[in-house]
């Protein structure tokens, strides 16, 4: 089994898109990304995994992903079948993508 594991020296870019949702289409917005994540995302070249976070006050979703490029976010984009996600996502919420990558990573000793 595989995990989302944050480093700073793996080359790996992160793929984040905040979305501001009514507290109403929250789960909705978690279901569709969930379901487009499943079917398409999780199996496209260069994808190394797909996490949703839901935000406790219902206002907001946090779509993470990382991957091995950007020309692999890009090709993926481009997929008419991730396209469908990606529109049925949008009409439920306001997406706010962007790609970053690792700068630091902190743990508490001990």
């Amino acid at each position: 089994m595989s995990e989302t594991v944050i480093r700073t020296d793996d080359g790996t870019i992160a793929m984040i898109n905040v979305f501001e949702v009514a507290p109403e289409n929250q789960q909705e917005l978690a279901d569709v990304l969930s379901e487009g994540a499943e079917k398409f995302i999780r199996h496209r070249p260069g994808c190394v995994s797909v996490n949703i976070l839901p935000s406790t006050d219902g206002k907001r979703l946090v779509y993470y992903a990382q991957w091995r490029t950007k020309a692999d976010i890009k090709a993926t984009m481009a997929d008419p079948n991730v396209q469908v996600y990606r529109d049925k996502a949008a009409e439920l919420a306001k997406p706010d993508p962007h790609a970053y990558t690792v700068f630091a990573v902190h743990h508490p000793e001990g």
